[in-house]
């Protein structure tokens, strides 16, 4: 039974220091520095697929190499999955693995794009490739809570206002907490606990958007402490959403509730289970999760 690595299931040491500017306001250009460094035990040779790169939709904005990185050195082999993203898959010796990455992304420092006027299309005339992202799936049960999002979100304004009507509840009403992690929660359990990590803000916040006819999918990538206040909280990959309204998908995150900036695509798919940082057919165990996702300060340095 494959063995999936998720965002916010398992916190180690980490690292997400960033810029805090005293405003939550458009920074301008700047460089970002990220990476991980990842370690399993293995009793045998294990197959694994890891995705650790950024998103291809980020490419040209890398200022270094985006390569995985393994110690001892393996043969890696990249392909691209059924949602667009990268992905790569090699096979763990015995013994300790290290993956590890750190590189420079260029950024615009801009805040995550708003458009209250955005627009919700009726479904009959969505992309086909959209209509996939309506669905229930893994962790989002659409057929359990399609009443639930009605009865809640029904009244609302279709288009953005509804989304953000949503992120607005999911927020205000589930409690965030490293400690209420389990990898196998799902919307309805989030619904009914109100409490998990982001990724678990995201499922039911998605699950909502699909009940009431908005395609929905999930993200996951770098998000670090730029333009806000550093946290003195753990973190790992960080998990948000996107919502597809007038003709493109819109980032949302139900977990902050206020556009960031600097966040750096890695992934998206259906909810967590497409998009698990690593998948291992076989016994691994984590030895250490270690994420960087710091703002360049001296940027003219790193620039050649």
């Amino acid at each position: 039974m494959p063995v999936l690595v998720s965002p916010n299931v398992i916190c180690l040491t980490l690292t997400h220091r960033g810029h805090y500017d005293g405003v939550n306001s458009i920074v301008g250009f700047m460089l970002i520095q990220l990476g991980y460094d990842i370690r399993f035990q293995t009793l045998c040779p294990v197959p694994m697929i890891a995705l650790l790169n950024v998103h291809p939709s980020r490419r040209d904005d890398l200022r270094e190499p985006d390569i995985l990185r393994t110690e001892p050195q393996l043969r890696v082999d990249e392909y691209t999955d059924s949602f667009g993203n990268t992905c790569t898959r090699f096979v763990a010796p015995q013994g300790e693995l290290r993956l590890h990455n750190s590189f420079v992304i260029e950024d615009s420092g801009d805040l995550d794009p708003v458009n209250p006027d955005a627009l919700q299309a009726n479904v009959d005339q969505l992309p086909p490739e959209v209509l996939r992202f309506l669905l229930a799936s893994r962790y989002c049960e659409t057929d359990l809570l399609s009443n639930t999002a009605f009865r809640m979100f029904g009244h609302t304004a279709p288009g953005w206002a509804r989304v953000q009507a949503i992120c607005d509840w999911v927020h205000e009403h589930v409690t965030f907490g490293y400690s209420f992690a389990r990898s196998s929660k799902s919307a309805v359990e989030v619904l009914a606990e109100r409490k998990g990590v982001c990724r678990d803000f995201q499922h039911l916040a998605i699950a909502f958007c699909r009940c009431l006819n908005i395609p929905a999918r999930y993200a996951t990538g770098y998000l670090g402490d730029i333009g806000v206040p550093i946290s003195d909280t753990p973190m790992d990959f960080s998990a948000w959403f996107e919502a597809y309204l007038d003709g493109r998908w819109w980032t949302f995150d139900a977990r902050h509730n206020v556009p960031r900036i600097g966040r750096v695509l890695m992934a998206v798919g259906r909810d967590a289970a497409d998009v698990a940082i690593t998948t291992s057919f076989g016994s691994t165990t984590l030895t250490q999760f270690t994420i960087v996702t710091d703002e360049v300060r001296a940027a003219v340095a790193v620039a050649g």
